[in-house]
């Protein structure tokens, strides 16, 4: 019972630091900070080390490149070892024609002859090597293809974290804008409304101006709460989209202006395999043609080599560990192996291994023409939404400039209410409408810059 609970101390023991092992070789996750400052580009950053679609990616290639090393064993020398021990209480008899041993004996007189002994022990070692084998050939030359394509898909993983970020990050920023351009609207009309009150007491306005000024306020109060809802909810969107914890507080340097969004429509020198997606295609076109080599080649024979050594001992007594006389044995030689027929199932896989490869050609050229329509199609949405914000950022100036004028009439007492509420109204419209342009213009930005390879 000692000896028991003694083995189990050891087998928790040992348990206990095969856990500690395991979650010492996990990265271990950043700590929390007060507050991280972060750029767009820092953000890609973080995405592109944290997020579990680019983590998972990565993983992949791995096991893709495992994957390689597994098929170099083919080429290489494979060596086994058995042993085998047989014990025969009954030794199987068989009866054989004593007279074929010996003229005095009348033919056809059987007798019962065993072949074997109680106890028969066997070791052996076998060595078997490829000379050649074509799917052993076709797989080697495989192996960088596959090494590609696992590396192209973890770029293609890249680029759509980038797509992801760089459009949360963008949704914040204008949110933020527009609530930075509210808060002032709030502030502007808090101090009208206290100077619309004095101006009432002295009985200079109506009553319903000071009530039309709070239902105002009221409303811009409203959208500054809803507003400020969205941006929280927009930043918990970024940090899920770059893999980072929904506690950490972070702060966006970026800004967007006009200006930055417009640089992004130089016109370059472009080739289709700048897109991740073309690059995909052409490494899985590849891969097909090396699967249809295989079949192709499946038609030559085989050739390996082979060696067998082992000792063997057979007794009547179990006496293994007396000194006596083990038998040893060697051979080698060389095995070809082909088909003869074989109910032209390599034919009929070599068609398949071809229509596919067909297909893959097809697909390249079908993505040629969705990258053509997909560049003609941004570039056109990004020109029009920028020549769109610059107008909204044109209207909402003047609407202030007009707001602000119809202001300081109605403080002078030569505006009307009616004025001052047509003011409001317009300039709360033009600032809509250009948080609106500013973010579309933004997603427009990114849409191009993907669609030209430029992410």
């Amino acid at each position: 019972m000692q000896l028991d609970k003694k083995h189990a101390g050891l087998t928790g023991l040992l348990l206990l630091l095969i856990f500690h092992y395991g979650m010492a070789q996990q990265p271990a996750k950043p700590p929390l900070q007060d507050n991280v400052p972060l750029s767009v580009k820092q953000a890609v950053d973080y995405a592109l080390a944290n997020q579990a679609t680019v983590r998972t990616a990565k993983l992949d290639e791995l096991i893709q490149l495992a994957k390689n090393k597994e098929v170099s064993g083919l080429a290489l020398p494979n060596l086994a070892g058995s042993g085998t021990f047989q014990h025969n209480p009954i030794v199987q008899k068989q009866l054989i024609d004593a007279s074929n041993f010996s003229d005095t004996v009348p033919k056809g007189t059987l007798v019962p002859f065993s072949f074997g002994l109680k106890f028969n022990v066997i070791g052996e070692i076998t060595l078997k090597q490829v000379l050649f084998d074509p799917s052993v050939l076709v797989a080697l030359q495989a192996r960088e293809t596959l090494e590609q394509l696992a590396a192209k898909s973890v770029q293609k993983s890249e680029i759509d974290v980038k797509v992801n970020v760089y459009k949360a990050y963008y949704n914040v920023l204008s949110a933020r804008r527009a609530m930075d351009i509210l808060t002032n609207n709030i502030t502007n009309l808090e101090k009208l409304l206290g100077e619309t009150k004095e101006i009432y007491k002295n009985g200079l306005v109506e009553k319903l101006d000071v009530d039309r000024l709070v239902v105002q306020l009221t409303n811009l109060r409203t959208e500054e709460t809803k507003l400020r809802n969205v941006t929280e909810v927009g930043v918990a969107s970024l940090k899920y989209q770059m893999g980072m914890p929904i506690q950490q507080p972070i702060t966006l340097t970026d800004t967007l202006t006009t200006a930055e969004i417009k640089s992004a429509a130089a016109a370059e020198q472009f080739d289709y395999s700048q897109r991740i997606e073309y690059q995909l295609l052409q490494a899985q076109r590849k891969a097909y043609e090396y699967d249809l080599k295989r079949y192709k080649l499946g038609v030559l024979p085989t050739l390996s080599l082979f060696s067998t050594a082992g000792m063997s001992r057979a007794s009547d007594e179990f006496n293994y560990f007396n000194r006596q006389t083990w038998y040893g044995y060697v051979g080698y030689g060389v095995n070809l192996s082909f088909t003869i027929f074989g109910g032209l199932q390599r034919r009929r896989k070599e068609d398949q291994a071809f229509l596919q490869l067909k297909k893959a050609e097809i697909s390249l050229e079908n993505t040629k023409l969705g990258i053509d329509m997909e560049q003609a199609q941004s570039t056109s949405n990004l020109r029009n939404n920028i020549l769109t914000l610059e107008a909204q950022e044109s209207n909402m100036q003047l609407a202030q400039e007009v707001y602000n004028t119809t202001q300081t009439k109605y403080r002078e007492g030569v505006g009307s209410s009616l004025e001052m509420s047509t003011a409001e109204n317009e300039l709360l419209t033009a600032q809509n409408n250009y948080f609106n342009a500013l973010y579309n213009a933004a997603i427009a930005k990114v849409d191009y810059l993907k669609a030209y390879g430029k992410l």
